[in-house]
């Protein structure tokens, strides 16, 4: 069934209707996202939104850090979670809007997840459903088959936390800003001002990351987004700081399984 995003940014504050409401992108009413924006500040919604990508990439930023959404996986956002989100690439997909009440038995923080066949056709069906009825006994069904396969998902290692003490977190911003920035820990350290012990004890106290392993998952963050622009791998293990292409080849393979082309290519259906 066609339908406006309009029709959907109505329905989706609301708690009156369905306890479950689906997208699917076919053009017009595809989730709350267009192509033409690629920033949206902070927001939050009344219910849960359980989002798959299936082209471009999706970056969810709270204030305990951000969540990358690559294609075929999908991003969990809890109820009343504040957020924001950056888009690159030409993005669809597909989702669900869930009533507070559901998320109980689903994680309680922004969380990324694989996607199988079975989670991607449940939504496909209910995407043909009206958005102003209450679920009947074969839908309540269906939605109970897909909350059991969203909760016994697994967990992609796609967040990046971030630090709350303010000299960490201005170290944080700067690797961020400045990805191919090489200086050491001590070096850091000394301009934020603080020891390099007290900065790698903070660091993985605060993000349960090393400083190293923090500043490699931001680089590679960083890659996931350029990538999806279509910038070429060269370009980006350039301007990630890696002395090779070969580098940041094997950097990205160690971290996620797949070379950069085949890990964009790749339907990741568990």
């Amino acid at each position: 069934m066609q339908r406006t995003k309009q029709e959907l940014y109505e329905w989706i504050e609301r708690l009156d209707g369905p306890a479950l409401i689906t997208y699917w992108d076919e053009g017009e009413a595809a989730s709350e996202y267009t192509q033409e924006t690629k920033q949206y500040d902070w927001h939050s919604h009344a219910r849960g939104q359980f989002f798959c990508v299936e082209s471009g990439l999706v970056h969810m930023h709270t204030a305990h850090g951000s969540w990358l959404l690559p294609p075929h996986r999908a991003g969990w956002m809890p109820p009343g979670e504040l957020h924001k989100v950056s888009i690159s690439g030409p993005l669809t997909g597909w989702g669900v809007f869930l009533h507070p009440d559901l998320a109980h038995c689903l994680p309680k923080q922004p969380c990324v997840i694989g996607v199988n066949p079975l989670m991607r056709e449940l939504v496909h069906r209910a995407s043909s459903w009206t958005w102003n009825d209450e679920l009947n006994e074969r839908q309540q069904r269906v939605m109970t088959v897909l909350l059991e396969e969203i909760g016994d998902a697994p967990l992609e290692p796609l967040h990046l936390p971030m630090p709350v003490d303010r000299r960490l977190l201005r170290i944080a911003n700067a690797v961020l800003e400045q990805p191919h920035d090489n200086r050491s820990l001590e070096e850091w350290a000394a301009w934020a001002g603080l020891s390099a012990r007290t900065l790698s004890r903070l660091f993985r106290s605060e993000t349960a990351l090393s400083f190293a392993q923090w500043r490699q998952q931001a680089r590679l963050t960083k890659g996931l987004e350029q990538l999806a622009d279509g910038l070429p791998v060269a370009t980006v293990a350039d301007g990630l700081g890696y002395a090779s292409t070969s580098a940041f080849i094997a950097m990205f393979r160690r971290c996620f399984g797949h070379p950069p082309a085949r890990y964009f290519g790749q339907r990741a259906m568990a």
